[in-house]
């Protein structure tokens, strides 16, 4: 398995282990904020929306960009800045807010994101290589959820959050070691 892929999937690790600390007591926070089960599924939905609508447009002019580094990077920098939002979320339409950030980090990071991982596969070992992908997703999703209601029923939510922001700052250093290790490879082209 290439060093890359490796990277990768420890950034996706932390991403997701810092949002699956949150998903399955996201209602509960909701309702504490003064919304109800339709605040919160209309929450998400203006995330699934945002993201799907910009995916469609920036994939497109992704592309064309030629370092897609700094694009993953840049998709876990804006992810980071919606965990760091959750902080200061007291009213629904300040989780919305929140979820439209969300949005546009998961469209711009996504489709880079797959671009790479898909680019540095093995031959021969496609479908393993994106089954650890998946494989790792759920299984750190899974213990994510059970940390975060543990960990929220035990600290709280503002904790849970700053922990959720932490780990998302881990991805974004872990992704941000490929956007070096790809300067360092093109100086040793250039030579």
């Amino acid at each position: 398995m290439q060093k890359e892929l490796r990277i990768l999937l420890a950034a996706s690790a932390f991403s997701m282990f810092a949002a699956g600390l949150f998903g399955p007591i996201y209602a509960v926070f909701v309702e504490n904020i003064g919304g109800d089960l339709l605040t919160a599924g209309g929450a998400y939905s203006v995330f699934a929306i945002s993201a799907g609508v910009l995916i469609f447009f920036i994939s497109r002019w992704e592309d064309k960009v030629k370092h897609q580094e700094k694009l993953v990077v840049l998709g876990y920098a804006i992810a980071s800045c919606g965990f760091l939002g959750y902080l200061f979320v007291s009213k629904p339409w300040h989780l919305i807010i929140v979820q439209v950030i969300f949005g546009v980090g998961e469209a711009i990071g996504t489709p880079a994101y797959d671009g790479l991982y898909s680019s540095h596969l093995d031959h021969g070992k496609f479908i393993s290589q994106w089954g650890l992908w998946d494989s790792m997703a759920w299984i750190v999703t899974g213990i994510a959820a059970a940390v975060g209601g543990f960990f929220a029923s035990v600290y709280g939510f503002r904790s849970l959050f700053m922990v959720m922001f932490v780990l998302s700052l881990l991805g974004l250093v872990s992704s941000a070691l490929l956007l070096m290790r790809s300067k360092k490879q093109s100086r040793k082209r250039k030579r």
